[in-house]
């Protein structure tokens, strides 16, 4: 062979390995530029987002549902303070002195028949005082009208008969005619009176707590002190003790 075929060889080659080199080269710079073009914001997918309430943020399920119970927690204390509180003004009432010995008051009350009373009116008379929760109810109709049979007997005995409740006057008059009591009834809407008698209670019903007028008759001398007392009143059979007891003092 010639050398001039030779070098021509070499030279062939050597411009075919320089091709194949750059073409490796381009298809790097490609793959590089692919790769590039991938890691751009604008190619990537577009990623939604899910807002959450301000509140919520950086709590955990367990410290929601243990803020939760604090708050149940401390509703249950200020309801147990609340129920404590009138505990303590039930048993404030309980423990008062009887009133027997004591000079009664003399605060003047709207009655039925268009008159004021006051129990300083009676002077020189026993008073026989009951007290009840409401017209026209079953227990006070029926207390009302043991006391209305029994007028007669009382009023034999020096004593008069007066009803108290916090009902109106015009309530009053109402139950007096439809049951012919033949006796005053007092009204007591801003409860003075019956408060100075120690008569305004808490009761329950239905689990329901309120105040309320607890059932009590008082016997009054003639000089306006309270000698007898009676509370937490059973209807049936009260009226006639409070007469047996009138006419024990004849």
């Amino acid at each position: 062979m010639s050398q001039k075929h030779v070098t021509k060889s070499k030279t062939s080659k050597s411009k075919s390995a320089r091709a194949g080199t750059s073409k490796l080269r381009k298809s790097k710079a490609a793959g590089a530029s692919t790769v590039a073009a991938k890691k751009k914001p604008g190619a990537s997918k577009k990623v939604t987002t899910r807002k959450f309430a301000a509140s919520s943020i950086g709590r955990s399920s367990k410290k929601v549902h243990a803020k939760k119970i604090t708050g149940v927690s401390e509703s249950t204390k200020r309801s147990t303070a609340k129920s404590g509180g009138t505990v303590k003004r039930v048993m404030a009432h309980k423990n008062q002195p009887s009133l027997v010995g004591h000079s009664v008051t003399d605060l003047r009350l709207s009655a039925t028949g268009g008159r004021e009373i006051s129990l300083n009116d009676f002077s020189g008379k026993l008073v026989v005082l009951y007290f009840y929760p409401k017209d026209n109810t079953p227990g006070c109709t029926m207390e009302s009208q043991d006391f209305a049979r029994l007028r007669r007997d009382f009023e034999a005995s020096g004593a008069v008969i007066l009803g108290c409740s916090r009902d109106s006057v015009k309530s009053h008059d109402g139950f007096k005619q439809k049951y012919d009591l033949g006796f005053e009834l007092l009204s007591d809407p801003t409860e003075s009176f019956c408060r100075s008698f120690h008569v305004i209670q808490m009761k329950s019903l239905y689990g329901r707590q309120f105040e309320g007028v607890e059932r009590s008759t008082f016997v009054v001398s003639r000089e306006g002190v309270v000698l007898k007392e009676w509370r937490k009143v059973k209807v049936a059979g009260h009226a006639e003790e409070v007469l047996e007891f009138v006419r024990s003092l004849a």
